[in-house]
């Protein structure tokens, strides 16, 4: 039995070297990202997981943020994925780590609605959901990427509202049942059936996109995604030691990319990135860093910045995890951009401060020209808001100066309810401005800023999916109107320069609180061939004011008695 005994000790210690010399080799990632071991007692990784959720269930516009990551490797607990919580599996692939149990995002206020459930993340992983059917019950800024769920996918609570969302490189082995969700976006996705429609559903680059033709059901199919890269992401080798994973650029793709295992792209050693962490480090000691030519992990956290993130070099990546916010303080950006290739900013919340910043992220200088095409600038899952959590104050939030540019899901919100909310109080002229040329959007949600929504003047732009709440609280008709004639600022804006621009998908909402406030159009375009809009939807959500025109002079009114919603189809 001694050899016998010897050979267990043995296998112990090998166990635990292995263990501890893991636990050496992860980053100093900070207190807020949780990093689990298959090794670990289920019930302890559990403890973990719900002393998180019981603080950011509820917790909208609290400081609190984290990361919850996975080792490749099989665990056995149920997630809740509550405000501020990025869950990422650190696999290769999304089989390398499996969780059997659940994991979800449950409506964060009563009677099943979901319509605040936002903030929230999963990517990277594996999921045989308990009974069958996994729940992801989200709004705006609740990203789902590089998901295999086993099983079929629910996309709203027992039926009750929402009004999402996004899901990207996912594969469904069941049926995704979108139900009562208001709209949705799926690209590159896979999945055996979909079930479910309401005003606006876009399906870019999938396979197997349900069948029917807009406006019943209000299906908008685009067979390929033109151009694209998806988000840039952790990964632990099986020598234990972290990269980040960037992946290729791809054209006229269908599918998920990790079919084959891996998805196509570069490793790049966490030794080339500066784990910055709030509290700690400054927009000078970030900037220092970057100056270097170190990339850019923001760990999860607040920071507070004195002057703008400054990012000059090409091909740099900036990679937040767990929602890490940027707040400018002293009236700056939050973060610019060279006109450089390759820049690749992702998971990152842009908050503004009580001083009136000119822009939160600015992509290049004005008067950017160079052509990127080869090797474009992307932004993936990049959020902003303007109050909430406290006084906000913007001109622009997002401006996309540099041509090429690959917009890849984002939620550009002005709040309407939290602290710091008002007409003069949490002021924003718009949402998105773009001036550089051939510059692609998938997945935009833009709401309630005081003037248009989305400011397009570059050329050769397209969209691929457009949500939109036009401002609950203008406090008259004489504060919210844009020219002689011409009530209220159009949502989405196509300067009158623009020869070419195309778009497909869009939905505009209206949320009055006065009853004397109408907006004449939804969507203000130049009438020109190379112009061009598929499938447009307006609502009215409220009992008070109209939305006039879905696009021009096209499309009837929202009228109040009784409400409809008028659908355009093609323009012009």
């Amino acid at each position: 039995m001694l050899p016998r005994f010897r050979s267990s000790v043995a296998a112990c210690v090998l166990l635990w070297v292995a263990s501890t010399l893991a636990a050496a080799q992860s980053p100093d990632f900070g207190p807020n990202v949780l990093i689990f071991r298959p090794s670990m007692p289920a019930a302890s990784i559990q403890s973990r997981i719900d002393r998180v959720y019981a603080q950011q269930r509820h917790s909208e516009f609290g400081a609190g943020r984290y990361a919850l990551l996975f080792l490749p490797g099989a665990y056995h607990v149920d997630v809740p994925v509550g405000f501020y919580t990025q869950v990422i599996g650190l696999g290769a692939s999304p089989d390398a780590v499996r969780i059997t149990g659940d994991v979800h995002a449950d409506a964060s206020a009563p009677h099943n609605n979901a319509t605040t459930t936002f903030w929230r993340a999963v990517e990277g992983f594996s999921v045989m959901p308990a009974g069958g059917t996994m729940q992801w019950a989200v709004s705006q800024a609740a990203p789902m990427r590089r998901m295999h769920i086993l099983g079929n996918l629910v996309l709203n609570q027992h039926h009750g509202w929402a009004s999402g969302g996004w899901m990207s490189d996912d594969l469904v082995d069941g049926t995704v049942d979108s139900g009562t969700q208001q709209q949705w976006i799926a690209r590159n996705c896979s999945w055996k059936n979909w079930t479910g429609s309401n005003w606006n559903m876009v399906f870019v680059g999938d396979r197997n996109p349900p069948p029917g033709d807009w406006p019943s059901p209000p299906y908008t199919r685009v067979a390929a995604t033109p151009v694209a890269r998806e988000a840039p992401y952790l990964q632990v080798g099986s020598d234990g030691h972290y990269s980040v994973r960037l992946p290729s650029l791809r054209r006229n793709t269908v599918g998920i990319t990790w079919s084959a295992g891996d998805t196509p792209g570069v490793s790049i050693p966490i030794s080339r990135f500066y784990i910055a962490h709030a509290g700690a480090d400054t927009a000078s000691s970030i900037n220092a860093q970057l100056s270097r030519g170190k990339n850019l992990i923001l760990t999860p956290g607040i920071y507070d910045l004195d002057a703008p993130i400054r990012v000059l070099r090409p091909n740099t990546i900036v990679l937040g995890l767990g929602y890490a916010t940027l707040r400018p303080v002293r009236g700056t950006a939050a973060m610019q951009t060279a006109d450089a290739g390759g820049i690749v900013i992702e998971g990152i919340l842009f908050d503004a401060g009580p001083e009136q910043s000119p822009v939160l992220l600015q992509i290049g200088p004005h008067g950017s020209h160079l052509r990127h095409s080869a090797d474009p600038i992307s932004l993936h899952d990049v959020f902003f808001r303007v109050g909430g959590a406290g006084i906000g104050r913007t001109l622009v939030n997002l401006e996309v100066n540099s041509p090429d540019t690959i917009i890849d899901h984002t939620w550009i919100w002005r709040a309407d309810h939290g602290s710091g909310v008002g007409w003069n109080l949490n002021t924003s002229r718009n949402g998105l401005v773009v001036n550089g040329s051939h510059v692609t959007a998938y997945g935009l949600f833009v709401e309630h800023h005081q003037q248009y929504q989305v400011l397009w003047n570059g050329d050769w732009g397209r969209t691929y999916f457009y949500q939109s709440e036009i401002p609950y609280d203008p406090p008259n008709q004489a504060a919210y109107t844009s020219a002689p004639g011409v009530d209220g600022w159009a949502s989405y804006k196509v300067a009158d320069t623009v020869t070419h621009h195309e778009a497909w998908g869009l939905g505009i909402y209206s949320v009055f609180l006065r009853p004397d406030v109408v907006l004449t159009r939804a969507i203000e375009v130049p009438r020109r061939p190379g112009v061009q809009f598929h499938h447009m939807i307006t609502v009215a959500l409220g009992n008070l004011g109209a939305i006039e025109h879905v696009i021009d002079n096209a499309g009837g009114a929202t009228s109040i008695h009784p409400r409809v919603t008028p659908q355009v189809s093609e323009f012009p």
